[in-house]
């Protein structure tokens, strides 16, 4: 933040705007606020005073959220990240504490997990339902515009592990209707298989029967088709403990011992053994469409097996297809 005392006509210090605006949110003006935040930020922008417009925004965003703005607080959030491309900040240790404080600030909404809950109250239970899809609408844009980011400025190629982390476990809690496979994209991709394998044991409290090993499987393979055995190992072992500390039953399934003998074999040059326990399970691999692709990407991955080609058998199609660019 600038320290030099302003000319007349240039922009006075941000925390200046901050207090100003933070007045008039205060003051339950809430649609009135988010014009200023918005027109104000953008004259820092335009005067490349990235820093300052950042303050501002993230102020204004933290404190619509914190009234229960999910709209204005999101939209505010959404110009963060895009003032972080604009000023080209990289991701580093301050900006990702900026990112999570927004994060924090998103509201929680109790969901009722039976209809009961909520009695006859149908229009009570509408009402909720959409407040918490709003939120995880909002919290999930903002995120993933900061994994798109921290990507192209300094993170990994698959962007912020701990931005990942973030968006699994709101998308998991707060969401009216869970979808296990989202999730668990967004946790293998992550820094936290401790944080995972807690959320797979919950997930195991509530599922219907025989959604609990595919859950697991399913993590296992995508951890396994990045290539990252070390987490896929930490997150059974976790799993294992959790489920022997809360007392509950670990899944006894022909699934699960696929995957324990998978994980074992990985740990050799041991491609035959790969394809036999394929050949041997083939059935219980079955139950989910995408473990045969991930296990192709595994091969290629542990063994160097190159993917089968899908336009191979395709004769005249196929190599049109390819010419067209569709390859």
């Amino acid at each position: 933040m600038s320290r030099e005392r302003p000319k007349r006509g240039t922009l006075p210090p941000a925390q200046e705007q901050i207090e100003k605006l933070e007045k008039v949110v205060e003051e339950g003006n809430y649609y009135g606020a988010q014009q200023m935040y918005k027109s104000i930020s953008a004259r820092y922008v335009a005067a490349q005073r990235y820093s300052e417009a950042l303050d501002i925004l993230q102020s204004g965003a933290c404190i619509q959220l914190k009234h229960g703005q999910v709209t204005c607080g999101a939209e505010l959030a959404s110009l963060f990240v895009d003032t972080l491309v604009k000023g080209r900040f990289p991701y580093d240790d301050d900006t990702l504490v900026c990112v999570r404080q927004i994060y924090n600030q998103f509201p929680k909404i109790p969901v009722p997990q039976q209809l009961g809950d909520l009695g006859d109250d149908m229009q009570q239970l509408s009402e909720t339902l959409g407040a918490a899809k709003t939120c995880v609408e909002g919290c999930s844009s903002f995120l993933k515009a900061a994994i798109k980011w921290s990507a192209e400025f300094g993170a990994p190629r698959g962007g912020a592990p701990e931005i990942h982390v973030m968006l699994a476990d709101y998308m998991y809690f707060e969401s009216p209707e869970v979808d296990m496979v989202r999730v668990s994209q967004h946790f293998v991709r992550g820094n936290n298989p401790k944080e995972f394998a807690s959320t797979l044991v919950n997930f195991m409290g509530k599922c219907y029967p025989g959604e609990d090993d595919l859950a697991i499987a399913r993590a296992v393979l995508m951890y396994l088709s990045l290539g990252n055995l070390r987490d896929a190992n930490i997150l059974m072992d976790e799993i294992k403990k959790q489920v022997e500390s809360k007392k509950l039953e670990f899944p006894k399934s022909d699934l699960m011992q696929f995957i324990n003998y998978l994980l074992q074999t990985l740990l050799r040059d041991a491609f035959p053994l790969f394809n036999m326990l394929r050949s041997n399970y083939k059935s219980t691999l079955d139950r989910e469409p995408a473990f045969n692709e991930l296990l192709d990407e595994i091969a290629e991955k542990f063994y160097g097996v190159r993917r089968r080609n899908p336009l191979q058998g395709m004769g005249m199609f196929g190599e049109i297809f390819k010419m067209m660019g569709g390859d």
